[in-house]
């Protein structure tokens, strides 16, 4: 069976990544197979004319087709780790990260720790903290759930241990304190322009009358 032709894509991080790579893919008449985060599926090998020109168009958006091996491994593993972090793709319940990153790319995660350290200048580990610490943010300012919530949610045993990983970084806890107290504001601002609303319409509809 013609599992068709892969395409390694750089920073396709989002669902609206997705369309704008399928978009430039369909402008050139290429048939898609499948897509998804970080990998685009050609249901047949295109020509390198009709190659360069995607990669062409993709890099004016900000995508990067990749070509070497190494570079296309470290996309897979960042590209994972975003899915389960940013866009609630759940670890299998006995499972952790490294064994659920070496099923889903196929190498002993040794393999894939020491190659990604090597070229990011950072383990695994941390990237996957770092994402969770964006995703935290993200939650703490939209102010939806509580903190304990949060924490379950990115899978941390307990509010403590999440509540650690902020007390390493004092800019970032300054950052989303500042963040929250924005939003908070501007919700509040939202609230006094919507009560004050309807008795300006009666003012007005006043003035009509007389």
């Amino acid at each position: 069976m013609d599992n068709g032709f892969p395409v390694y894509i750089k920073h396709m991080v989002c669902p609206r990544c997705i369309k704008a790579v399928k978009d430039e893919a369909e402008k050139l008449g290429l048939g898609i197979h499948s897509i998804k985060l970080g990998e685009l599926i050609l249901a047949k090998k295109p020509e390198d004319s009709d190659l360069q020109e995607l990669r062409e168009n993709l890099d004016a958006q900000g995508f990067e087709i990749i070509s070497d091996h190494k570079s296309n491994v470290i996309n897979r593993i960042k590209t994972e780790i975003i899915k389960v972090v940013h866009h609630g793709e759940e670890l299998p319940y006995t499972m952790n990260f490294s064994d659920y990153l070496a099923e889903r790319i196929g190498s002993e995660y040794s393999s894939l720790s020491s190659l990604f350290s090597s070229i990011e200048g950072m383990t695994i580990e941390k990237y996957i903290i770092l994402q969770k610490v964006e995703k935290v943010k993200e939650l703490i300012v939209y102010n939806e759930l509580t903190f304990s919530e949060i924490a379950y949610k990115l899978g941390y045993s307990s509010s403590q241990h999440l509540s650690t990983q902020f007390k390493k970084s004092p800019v970032l806890v300054q950052r989303i304190s500042k963040k929250s107290r924005l939003l908070k504001e501007n919700l509040s601002t939202r609230s006094r322009m919507r009560i004050n609303a309807p008795q300006t319409n009666l003012v007005n509809m006043s003035l009509v009358m007389m």
